[in-house]
């Protein structure tokens, strides 16, 4: 599959070409510790309403915070918008390891950047250095019950949310196989907001990297955008289990999320938990909101 060209539409204006700027294209996927043997993979997704050209496209090795050099893509091609590109020094180890759902959409090159185990950090850019989406990451995003992180893929979750934002990411569902190149994040959650209160969207919680219900999502959207709030979670004998935000500036709407666990790290039992928002500013406005959910363990 090597220099497959993706989406190649001649018929395209090439005056897409360079028109891009920072958050049309952005970080979606990244494999950076596959298994022994195996090849890293980043995943970007077109977030414009316009064709990207893929010649236009280059990954970055960062050095001391700045670009040390730049890595092309391709000479040719197109990502369609809202769609996906996956790219990988081995396609072979990718098509074997991972369902790709759209072959085509995948490019082996010749090189990379290398990413590290631990942490490292992403970046797409421009033919220029303008850098378009850049992602800093750590194995600690990882969901804490991995037992091993090997061929595991850190996905976005929105992208709407920043890109910087931990929260956004978490590691693909076991029933994904771990890693979805070429299509959507087994673990996306596109922000749901209701005017003037926080919701949440499904008050079922099971934590156990199925990709179902992986993580509680509370999103809201408020009428200012000067509130602190803090975020509780007790247990049904009224314990403090985990205390999500302390004293934290929200701003106007947002999501926040709990994985299950407590505050000491350790997986919170099955049964029935209340979630405590407090959410106040200088001027005395005070808001509470309680909700009921449960929280399931096969």
């Amino acid at each position: 599959m090597r220099n497959l060209v993706v989406l190649l539409l001649l018929a395209i204006p090439f005056h897409h070409a360079l028109s891009q700027s920072r958050g049309d294209v952005l970080i979606s996927e990244v494999l950076f510790n596959p298994i022994p043997g195996g090849s890293d993979y980043v995943e970007l997704y077109n977030a414009s309403g316009d064709t990207v050209a893929v010649g236009n496209l280059r990954l970055a090795k960062m050095d001391d915070g700045s670009i040390a050099k730049l890595f092309p893509i391709a000479d040719s091609g197109w990502i369609l918008p809202h769609d996906y590109l996956v790219v990988t020094t081995d396609a072979a180890f990718v098509g074997a390891n991972y369902v790709v759902r759209h072959p085509a959409k995948m490019l082996e090159v010749k090189s990379m950047p290398s990413y590290n185990d631990a942490s490292g950090c992403v970046v797409v850019c421009k033919v220029d250095s303008t850098v378009l989406d850049r992602f800093d990451y750590h194995e600690k995003m990882h969901s804490s019950l991995l037992r091993d992180r090997e061929g595991v893929a850190l996905e976005r979750r929105s992208f709407q949310a920043a890109t910087q934002d931990a929260s956004n990411w978490y590691s693909a569902a076991s029933t994904a196989g771990y890693g979805t190149p070429t299509y959507a994040n087994s673990q996306n959650h596109e922000l749901l907001f209701l005017d003037g209160d926080f919701v949440v969207a499904v008050p079922i919680l099971s934590p156990d990297g199925d990709g179902y219900n992986d993580l509680m999502d509370i999103t809201y959207s408020l009428e200012r955008c000067d509130m602190t709030a803090d975020v509780r979670i007790f247990d049904a004998a009224g314990h403090l289990v985990r205390h999500l935000l302390r004293g934290a500036l929200i701003g106007c709407s947002g999501d926040i999320v709990w994985d299950g666990t407590s505050d000491n790290g350790s997986r919170s039992p099955r049964g029935k938990y209340v979630v405590v928002i407090e959410a106040y500013n200088a001027d005395g406005i005070k808001q509470i909101w309680r909700k009921t959910i449960s929280l399931v363990r096969n």
